[in-house]
């Protein structure tokens, strides 16, 4: 024990020092493991009935991306409800929430040595410690008081920095709106990540969440604009009011002023009572306008007004109603382009990029994707009622290599796929009296079914790492602009080939507003009901 206080001393120095919260616990976690000889440790987080991996020693990365719901890790669990030390028997039954999570471990971890370690502030839960090793004696000769020592003071550490995170956000938000503490009664979802392009993107909305500012979030499709929007609007004053969400994308323009800005009883067929809009409902908070870059001109002068003098006019209705409403928008649209080709208002898109935000896409965020990765596979364990699901090092690399066109969106429904194919396949092969056995599958490279990419694993960057793409100054090389042709030498009708056009042109169209039926059919100047029935019955759709 005497190397054990040694040791400690420094890492009760690190822990209070000036080292950053991720550098205090690798510290602290590579001190457990050096000390204690263990083979692998993780330090959790607990909040709303889950545990949130902070830092791991010894296990693999995309342990950090998974979020363990106690009821569903009886090992994690029975951690969370001891109050002291709690030692698993090697050959315990509880399955382990990290089985084929230790990287070149490729068997179970059955019998193995397993401690965990709660980390308790006045009887209160706020994290763990889980220490793990493959000799089953490997603990043996620990004593209990030495193992609260350790949990104690990994505790007051935990303490100290995430009291020390709360009260920067408190006093950043109190220094910019005196008097007003947001009370967040709901936790948006978590933004995974840890690339350096990430926390930049987290930095970004730190600052602008706390002000008043409109707010034009840039991305590729997937990448998770509506999460930037969400985490501006509840880290910010208004967190305590509503988030009023409208996709202008799937807005008829029949219906679209209405939806804005509400109407009258009687102001057109089927207003049988008046209906507040979309900004009266916001009123007071956030209103999040996604795909803003799919408005109509018209609208947008009308969404202009609403911006410009704070008050809107419902439809049918000539009284001017107040409205205090923060403006986020986002757009997959090189809006530069839009105004350059008329098809958005310059004094609108200014008055909107008051403050842009462009979101990377996927693969300039490093390893962030092995970290999504881990958590789209717990979350399917759930859902699909698996004990365990492993990703296998060969999906793991295929994961980091992949270009992710679709981005978030992407990985995760091939995340999703993959584990509903293996879990089919795993289930077909188990004979009847295994059916009761824990099932645990490994998602491996052939069950991503990835197709082949060209053209756009090539990164729209500029030399600072900007994303060129988001903001309108280049054009996706991967979308097709070659000239449209059609074989008139197979003698086909008139009707065939004007069809087989057709085809073509929409077909090539859809690719070029980046799968997006709403701005293709304002491309071909077709209304957008007719283009999807069209595309169905030219067997696009």
């Amino acid at each position: 024990m005497i190397s054990l206080m040694t040791q400690w001393q420094q890492i009760t120095q690190d822990l209070h020092s000036g080292l950053t919260s991720p550098d205090r616990f690798d510290r602290l976690l590579a001190t457990i493991r050096q000390v204690l000889n263990c083979d692998a440790s993780a330090l959790l987080v607990y909040q709303d009935q889950q545990f949130t991996p902070l830092a791991i020693n010894g296990l693999a990365t995309e342990v950090l991306g998974r979020r363990f719901v106690i009821n569903a890790h009886p090992r994690l669990e029975a951690i969370a409800r001891a109050g002291d030390v709690v030692r698993f028997p090697a050959d315990s039954d509880l399955a382990d929430p990290y089985d084929g999570l230790i990287p070149n471990l490729h068997d179970s971890l059955h019998v193995h040595s397993c401690i965990g370690l709660p980390l308790l502030i006045d009887d209160s839960l706020i994290g763990a410690i889980t220490i793990d090793a493959f000799d089953p004696g490997q603990f043996d000769s620990l004593r209990n008081e030495d193992l609260r020592f350790i949990s104690a003071l990994a505790a007051s550490g935990l303490h100290t920095a995430l009291l020390i995170e709360r009260l920067e956000k408190q006093t950043h938000l109190a220094s910019v709106h005196p008097g007003a503490m947001a009370s967040h009664t709901h936790r948006p979802q978590e933004m995974i990540g840890q690339s350096n392009n990430m926390l930049a993107l987290k930095e970004q909305i730190n600052a602008v969440a706390n002000t008043d500012l409109t707010v034009l979030i840039m991305g590729e499709t997937g990448v998770g604009k509506e999460l930037v929007a969400s985490a501006i609007h509840h880290q910010s004053p208004r967190a305590n009011q509503q988030l009023v969400y409208l996709n202008c994308a799937a807005l008829p323009e029949s219906v679209a002023e209405s939806e804005l800005f509400g109407h009258v009883k009687g102001a057109f067929t089927g207003a049988i009572s008046h209906r507040k809009g979309k900004f009266e409902q916001a009123d007071g908070g956030s209103l999040f306008l996604d795909e803003i870059g799919e408005l109509s001109l018209s609208l947008q002068a009308k969404l202009l007004r609403a911006l410009q003098y704070g008050d809107i006019q419902r439809v049918g209705d000539d009284r001017h109603i107040t409205v205090n409403v923060r403006i986020v928008a986002a757009t997959n649209r090189h809006m530069a382009n839009e105004v350059k080709a008329g098809r958005f208002r310059a004094d609108l898109y200014h008055r909107l990029s008051v403050f842009p935000i462009a979101v990377p896409p996927l693969r300039q965020r490093d390893d962030d994707a092995v970290l999504l990765a881990g958590f789209f596979a717990e979350r399917m364990r759930e859902k699909l009622h698996i004990d365990t699901i492993r990703l296998s090092d060969t999906l793991i690399n295929q994961i980091r290599h992949y270009p992710w066109p679709g981005n978030i969106r992407e990985l995760e429904h091939v995340i999703s796929r993959a584990a509903v194919i293996a879990k089919s396949s795993q289930t077909n092969t188990m004979n009847v009296s295994t059916t009761q056995a824990p099932l645990s599958i490994t998602l491996s490279s052939q069950h991503l079914n990835l197709p082949e990419q060209k053209n756009s694993e090539i990164n729209h960057v500029d030399a600072k790492g900007n994303n060129l793409l988001a903001h309108g100054e280049l054009m996706p090389e991967s979308l097709d602009t070659s000239p449209l042709t059609v074989d008139v030498s197979n003698k086909l009708a008139f009707k065939q080939a004007t069809q087989a056009f057709q085809k073509q042109l929409i077909e090539q169209r859809y690719q070029q507003q980046q799968q997006n039926w709403a701005a293709t059919a304002r491309d071909l100047g077709l209304d957008t009901g007719n283009l999807h029935r069209l595309a169905k019955r030219l067997g696009i759709k």
